[in-house]
């Protein structure tokens, strides 16, 4: 597979990656930095999404050669391996831990959905990112000391976390899917007279009911706020 497609068979070394030297040791020293390339690759999906971002465009907009990337970042797997490390520094490292888990677990979902909804294009990134960096690794760890009041294990911990991680990339998904279709006002009136019908056919009377139902409030806060609150409470274990 070529250096700007998919995942390759033996995917990141977050050994190699993370813990030793990140560039060239020998001639010339490079005008550019994997600093610099990770920032241009981000900067490249906020604004076109991660379809733009490739070794070449990425080359273009740092003033370098192409190949001359490859020493920092040898394919675009790698790459985006520092691009979600590079935004995870967004994340407060050290926020107060109150001695409320659900309260602090609630209050890290919504600094993750504020990052992901910065960078529309992370909730996808992180279905295939395995190893935190080390950006990454400070918020990890906070998540872990703010859960300790559970008496969980650090392995249940981690599940909780990840769990968590995984709820909030998939509802802001929706959510900015939501919002694409919102600006499509005929195909949101289609849809609603699409579940008036269903709603009235009488082979659907569960659902009825639940159209039927008094509403609640419908702003992304509001909907984020409502599913974070069962998400965590049923992580109670006491």
């Amino acid at each position: 597979m070529s250096r700007d497609g998919g995942p390759g068979a033996a995917g990141v070394d977050p050994e190699q990656l993370w813990l030793r030297a990140t560039g060239p040791r020998r001639g010339r020293r490079p005008s550019f930095s994997r600093e610099a390339i990770t920032a241009a690759a981000v900067a490249l999906a906020d604004a076109e999404g991660l379809d733009a971002v490739t070794m070449r465009r990425v080359a273009a907009e740092v003033g370098a050669g192409v190949m001359s990337l490859y020493s920092y970042a040898p394919d675009k797997e790698t790459l985006l391996e520092l691009m979600v490390d590079h935004v995870g520094g967004e994340l407060p490292a050290t926020p107060a831990v109150t001695g409320d888990w659900r309260a602090d677990l609630k209050a890290m979902a919504h600094h993750q959905r504020a990052l992901m909804l910065r960078h529309p294009w992370l909730p996808a990134a992180l279905t295939t990112h395995r190893t935190p960096g080390p950006r990454t690794l400070a918020f990890l760890e906070h998540a872990l000391a703010a859960l300790r009041p559970t008496g969980l294990d650090g392995a249940a911990r981690l599940e909780v976390f990840a769990q968590l991680t995984a709820f909030v990339a998939g509802h802001v998904g929706h959510e900015i899917a939501q919002a694409a279709a919102a600006r499509s006002p005929d195909r949101r009136a289609a849809e609603a007279r699409y579940l008036a019908a269903v709603a009235a056919d009488g082979r659907h009377p569960e659902l009825a009911e639940a159209l039927s139902a008094p509403g609640r409030p419908l702003t992304p806060e509001a909907t984020f706020s409502r599913f974070l609150d069962r998400l965590v409470d049923g992580l109670a274990t006491d």
